[in-house]
């Protein structure tokens, strides 16, 4: 089955998970010079995220990432450097790996730590250059994923998939795996945006599509479209690990819900508002805008993350 921002089937709740990070463009186009700074007159109301009861991810997890399309060796490097540095704690702060030990405060509280599965390159487009949701299940399903597995495909600017930049960056759901279809594993897609939307997949790297026409910042790794896409891979490894089944941490209806980073859009830094992403750290050399390190030198920029505790929005830095 299918889903999309804009309609959903009437069949039995889905465990797809939308990622709509063009809501920050919609909410600056809805009356920017007034609702949005009215917000920030009065102390924010803390935001709950309901826990639902269902498994979270934890333990020990391999990522396993299958690029479908042409990505150049620098860009597989880029997005296999940000998987490795999840859980690298030789990193100083603020560290890819603080940002995602986030995830460990969500109850039932515990680490998930990520290592680098197998990685995966399929430029022959095999599936064709058009794909639905049932062709994402099928690249998802040639990492043989297993319990301890999440698999990644990520597409191509030139790929077309169904609902990319419509309604949606990237989504991340669940599928059946094994001889009897008895183990579940977690999946999740993200598209390169660079060509297609960057206004809205890959902002603030990009001029947005809607709201303040602010200038777009320069991406750290130097690829707007690469580092949009970390931006959508961090924000759904996060939302997959505390709501891998639908019912885990989210709030709203389960056929579009606001999750750990989805229900943070648009935050990346201390005093973000719509069309402005927060306060960041700037590259001294390049002029590039991070809010985080990561092995070989990486520097990344992360979204917000929900904090269980403070029940806020919870920026890097």
């Amino acid at each position: 089955m299918s889903y999309s921002a804009m309609a959903f089937s009437p069949a039995p709740r889905p465990s797809s998970m939308l990622l709509f990070l063009s809501l920050l463009h919609l909410l600056a186009l809805q009356s920017s010079a007034i609702v949005p700074r009215m917000l920030f007159l009065v102390p924010q109301q803390p935001l709950v995220l309901n826990y639902h009861k269902g498994a979270l991810l934890k333990g020990n997890y391999s990522l396993n990432l299958l690029f479908y399309g042409r990505f150049s060796p620098a860009q597989r490097s880029i997005v296999a450097d940000f998987v490795r540095s999840l859980s690298a704690t030789s990193v100083r702060s603020p560290s890819v790996a603080s940002w995602w030990s986030t995830t460990f405060l969500y109850s039932p509280v515990g680490t998930t730590r990520l290592s680098l599965g197998r990685v995966f390159l399929d430029d022959a487009y095999s599936l064709g250059k058009s794909l639905a949701h049932s062709d994402l299940v099928t690249l998802a399903a040639r990492a043989a994923p297993h319990r301890s597995s999440i698999t990644a495909v990520l597409t191509a600017p030139e790929v077309l998939v169904d609902g990319f930049c419509v309604s949606r960056c990237g989504f991340h759901d669940s599928a059946r795996a094994g001889r009897r279809g008895r183990a579940r594993y977690a999946y999740l897609w993200v598209g390169n945006p660079a060509t297609q939307c960057p206004g809205e997949c890959a902002w603030p790297f990009a001029k947005p599509i809607y709201g303040p026409q602010t200038a777009p910042l320069v991406p750290p790794n130097g690829d707007v479209g690469v580092d949009g896409l970390i931006i959508s891979l961090a924000t759904l490894l996060a939302d997959t690990v505390t709501n891998p089944y639908g019912d885990g941490y989210f709030q709203g209806p389960p056929t579009m819900p606001n999750e750990a980073v989805t229900s943070c859009t648009g935050i990346f830094g201390a005093g973000a508002f719509p069309g402005y992403p927060g306060n960041l750290l700037v590259d001294p050399t390049t002029g590039a805008y991070y809010n985080s390190l990561g092995l070989a030198g990486r520097k990344y920029l992360l979204p917000a993350m929900w904090d269980p505790k403070t029940k806020q929005c919870k920026p890097l830095v």
